[in-house]
């Protein structure tokens, strides 16, 4: 009797979708999804860029930062496109790692 009424729970909280927590809790699975964003990007224009590689160290500079995922510098326009995880980094601490090795950045906002 006693394995009939665990396997008939079972079946009941498989038929349900949702799991017994405690001793009077019921969570469903879509109960406590949260999504977190990994995944952000800024564009930046990049001043006294004035020749072809200079780009090329605004671009290392950025990439050191930690959480920096991606760098795309364009030297005709002046402006970097800089993909990072929010989690780990600002635009902020982007900016000031173009502007510490002699390159001022700026967010440009929309």
């Amino acid at each position: 009797m006693t394995k009939t009424l665990l396997n008939l729970t079972s079946i009941a909280v498989l038929a349900t979708g949702a799991i017994a927590v405690g001793s009077n809790t019921l969570m469903t699975a879509n109960a406590q999804t949260q999504v977190v964003a990994t995944e952000a990007s800024s564009s930046f224009a990049i001043d006294k860029m004035t020749c072809a590689t200079c780009p090329i160290s605004v671009k290392k500079a950025m990439k050191r930062v930690d959480g920096v995922k991606s760098v795309e510098v364009d030297y005709k326009t002046k402006i970097a496109t800089v993909v990072y995880d929010p989690s780990k980094t600002t635009p902020t601490e982007i900016a000031a790692a173009s502007t510490d090795v002699g390159y001022p950045a700026n967010e440009v906002t929309s």
